[in-house]
């Protein structure tokens, strides 16, 4: 156990922070502080002292920072950390179910193995990028709003949305059952992805990327992806947040207004809230308010209560129920814990 706790968890938790392929790399949080100052100082046209006051005070307030919102964000990762390491034996193998599907493929459409196998690499690599990509935001976003809309899944993700007050830690305030949930989206992605392209283009794909990164994926992270989960708000415009989810968006996604509620599904890109009508754009000095409503309860930080209710009141609203004892209708029911 002690090896284990040393050899494992412990390498592995310093990897979250210092692997490029983790979002809150430190890395990445660097550039997202110096993204959040340059936007104060130069683009709302604040003073200089004035924006890095003003910025600095959103990003590492003692009042946010060690709220008891966030020091439960802090103490869901590190007891989730420990509990996905010891869940992952027990899941499915990415590459089990990528030669699943591959051998699926030559059954299913035996004439179509290697047709695209005459173009060149450099243009498989970049398709291929391409589409694991595009499949992999819109699997985000498909999940992220099935986990709203079908009460059973909400009981479980609204410990997300419970937060509030918002750091880059907030990426990790999940519930485990929502964490294998996303676990098997991204294996069946992967998957999918690779399989496919092996039985068109043979075995000459290639990922283009940066530090072992999709380099759209890195160029997201690198661009402030942390901001999310902040306080910071900053907006890519009216036009561009047709495209590309802006910090503010999600921060909206977030909010306790009525208004935004089931807004904003997308991860990086907005094309697929715009396609299925769940699109709301940011406006300047936007008044927000994060978490569940507007009762402040510390019981709604409690862990025992973050990872045993969701299995009650999931139970209830399978069997047409909710706490109260009447039927639970709602799409996005906002009541805290």
């Amino acid at each position: 156990m002690i090896d284990w706790f040393f050899d494992d968890y412990i390498q592995k938790l310093i990897i979250s922070f210092t692997n490029p392929q983790k979002r809150v790399s430190l890395g990445y949080i660097g550039t997202a502080i110096l993204i959040a100052l340059f936007w104060s100082v130069c683009l709302q046209g604040a003073k200089w002292r004035s924006g890095v006051s003003n910025t600095i005070q959103k990003l590492f307030s003692r009042n946010i920072l060690l709220s008891l919102s966030a020091k439960a964000d802090y103490q869901i990762m590190l007891i989730n950390h420990g509990f996905l390491l010891l869940a992952a034996p027990f899941l499915i193998s990415k590459v089990a179910f990528t030669t699943y599907l591959f051998f699926l493929l030559h059954e299913l459409f035996p004439s179509g193995s290697a047709f695209l196998s005459p173009l060149p690499i450099l243009i498989v690599s970049i398709l291929y990028t391409i589409f694991l990509f595009l499949l992999d935001d819109f699997s985000k976003y498909f999940t992220h709003s099935m986990m709203h809309r079908i009460p059973c899944l909400w009981s479980f993700h609204k410990v997300h949305h419970s937060a509030e007050v918002l750091t880059p830690i907030t990426v990790y305030r999940t519930h485990p059952l929502e964490a294998i949930i996303f676990s098997f989206r991204g294996i069946f992605v992967q998957a999918t992805s690779i399989s496919l392209f092996v039985f068109l283009c043979g075995d000459k794909i290639d990922l283009i990327s940066i530090y072992g990164v999709n380099i759209f994926l890195f160029l997201f992270n690198i661009t402030g992806a942390n901001l999310r989960h902040s306080h910071v708000q900053i907006s890519y415009g009216k036009i561009l947040e047709k495209l590309i989810i802006s910090p503010a968006q999600h921060q909206i996604h977030h909010s306790i207004n009525s208004l935004h509620h089931g807004r904003n599904f997308g991860a990086a890109l907005a094309i697929w809230d715009l396609m299925f009508g769940t699109l709301f754009l940011s406006e300047k000095n936007m008044n927000l308010v994060f978490g569940l409503n507007k009762k402040l309860n510390s019981e709604t930080h409690r862990l025992l209560n973050i990872y045993i209710l969701p299995f009650k009141e999931s139970m209830l609203s399978l069997a047409g129920l909710r706490l109260g004892g009447q039927l639970s209708k709602k799409k996005d029911i906002r009541n805290a814990f």
